[in-house]
């Protein structure tokens, strides 16, 4: 009989991807059992709407840091905060769910911390394209825009592999279709924000950072460069 143990059925999970869905969670987790008066006392109550106030990513403060040439480190830092502030459990839930399926397939090909700046950057993009594009008063919070940059991440990780068998590689672009369009029918059937901006400014962000920290992805863009 051989000694060794059976392998795993299922790959564990990327410490960082742990690390974010529980960071994520935990956050919602208090902000619930504070609204149900389970910890905190009376003022948890108000945990989640205080967190909006100084987390979230508002487009008016970034107009108005942008108009006056003020960037305090309390507003700047709203632009990587938001994410890990959400609605609802719920919200919080599928940002959680989405941010383990594709972590784990970008961390495992591109590495623990390109996934992660890649969570963080495509954050940000989501909401300078949130701020750049719309005039809306309504602050942005929730960790879609970032996950939808590692959507990006595995956007390219499947174009490159349709690339190597000749496919058709645009069928790497279904996913990412099918959300927004998703998204763009439910906003006109039931109403709602605009969020979907945000969203994709983060998938286009996650999309073009994979050419840069994909394996062998700087070497070959300093090839072309020197080629040219």
């Amino acid at each position: 009989m051989s000694s060794q143990p059976p392998a795993a059925a299922v790959n564990p999970l990327p410490p960082v991807v742990v690390a974010l869905f529980l960071a994520i969670m935990g956050i919602e987790l208090a902000f619930d059992l504070g609204a149900r008066g389970m910890i905190g006392g009376p003022e948890a109550v108000g945990w989640r709407l205080a967190a909006i106030q100084t987390y979230a990513f508002s487009g008016d403060i970034f107009d108005w840091m942008w108009q006056n040439g003020r960037w305090p480190g309390e507003h700047l830092i709203r632009m990587v905060s938001y994410p890990f502030v959400h609605a609802s459990f719920t919200h919080a839930l599928f940002v959680g769910i989405f941010l383990l399926a594709m972590g784990k397939m970008v961390a495992e090909v591109f590495g623990a911390v390109a996934m992660l700046a890649m969570f963080v950057v495509s954050g940000i993009g989501g909401a300078l394209a949130y701020a750049l594009l719309l005039n809306d008063p309504i602050p942005l919070i929730g960790g879609f825009p970032a996950v939808y940059g590692l959507i990006g991440g595995f956007t390219f990780l499947l174009m490159n592999s349709l690339a190597r068998v000749g496919a058709n590689q645009s069928r790497a672009f279904v996913l990412i279709a099918f959300l927004m369009g998703f998204q763009l029918l439910f906003g006109l059937l039931f109403g709602g924000s605009r969020d979907w901006v945000a969203d994709l400014g983060g998938f286009a962000t996650g999309f073009a950072m994979s050419f840069v920290v994909a394996p062998g992805g700087w070497a070959r863009i300093r090839g072309r460069i020197r080629h040219d």
